[in-house]
């Protein structure tokens, strides 16, 4: 895994976030041992495919399989469109989640143990749509 690779995409798919059609708001976590957290909310559906079949995310998603020996992702709909706390996410990823397809899955990926993410420190970063 290329960590300098990494951090320009991930500079890359959150400049495109913030500036896509629907977005709402998101956060960014930067954990222990080379674990990123992302969480975006959408107006709808419609929005959160354009961004995630587009741009800087379309050309990152592909080599997440090569740089990752863990990778989950979950989507659910809320009814007051706020951005949940990462507590709450992790609870959901622990109950709904869905496994990404890795080359080289450690055996915590294989037994679908998603480690609590760390909030303090809290390294991370609020998302807001760009106006």
């Amino acid at each position: 895994m290329s960590l300098p690779k990494i951090w320009w995409y991930t500079f890359l798919m959150r400049r495109q976030v913030v500036r896509s059609a629907g977005f709402v708001g998101g956060r960014l976590l930067i954990d222990a041992h080379r674990t990123y957290w992302t969480l975006t909310v959408w107006q709808d559906e419609k929005g959160m495919k354009t961004f995630r079949g587009s741009g800087a995310h379309a050309k990152a998603m592909p080599k997440l399989p090569k740089w990752c020996d863990e990778a989950a992702y979950a989507h659910w709909e809320t009814s007051n469109g706020t951005v949940p706390e990462w507590p709450e996410a992790y609870e959901h990823l622990v109950k709904d989640g869905k496994l990404s397809r890795v080359e080289n899955p450690s055996a915590d990926h294989n037994a679908r143990r998603f480690q609590k993410p760390r909030l303090q420190p809290l390294i991370g970063a609020t998302l807001k749509p760009h106006q």
